[in-house]
């Protein structure tokens, strides 16, 4: 729908330049990283959204949303002050609506899967957006947007620079993680604040 894709655009500036304003703040707690059975999901390009997910209370019956039920993939990305953004999108691949609300749990990882060991820190929880329940009737998508710092604004002797190729994500709620392809330079030390997700909003 170019519509909503170009209000999901004109909307990432605003979101990013608080974010970006939310960095000297610092770190607010972690997200949960639970590990079980793993699905990889394949990186943005073969998603084909019919529209975009709604705010407001769950239908009648539906369900939160798992994680075999999603396609995850990296999306819309954009600089700021030091900072690359980008969305994070969840696709409803099923036949079914289902809900999202809250902060997905999202790292850096080794590789696509459970073998893969964590880089750096995780992302730690923006309250940039506030939480609230998104509907994903099938097909259609909503988003969180992950803020990226700059792995060359830390002390080199501090920061112990590394190069990762996947996202490792869990919806929220959920303790099976998607894996994304995803390919960034970041801090081997998981004392820097790197990362930050915020809660999930809808449309891609």
């Amino acid at each position: 729908m170019p519509g909503t894709r170009s209000t999901a655009r004109r909307g990432l500036p605003t979101i990013v330049l608080l974010m970006a304003s939310a960095w000297i703040v610092g770190c607010s707690s972690g997200s949960p990283s639970p590990t079980t059975t793993v699905t990889v999901t394949q990186s943005p390009t073969s998603a084909t959204p019919s529209g975009s997910a709604t705010t407001g209370p769950p239908a009648a019956g539906a369900a939160e949303c798992a994680t075999s039920a999603l396609q995850v993939s990296a999306g819309v990305q954009q600089g700021a002050a030091g900072t690359t953004f980008y969305n994070v999108d969840f696709t409803n691949a099923s036949g079914s609506t289902c809900f999202l609300q809250g902060y997905p749990g999202v790292s850096l990882v080794s590789a696509g899967s459970n073998a893969g060991s964590q880089i750096g820190a995780d992302a730690k929880r923006d309250p940039t957006v506030a939480a609230s329940q998104i509907l994903v009737a099938a097909g259609q998508t909503a988003h969180a947007v992950l803020a990226i710092v700059d792995a060359g604004n830390f002390p080199p002797s501090r920061c112990n620079l590394v190069t990762a190729h996947w996202l490792k994500v869990f919806p929220p709620d959920q303790t099976e993680a998607a894996y994304v392809r995803f390919t960034t330079q970041t801090c081997a030390s998981t004392s820097l604040p790197t990362m930050r997700i915020t809660a999930i909003s809808a449309g891609s």
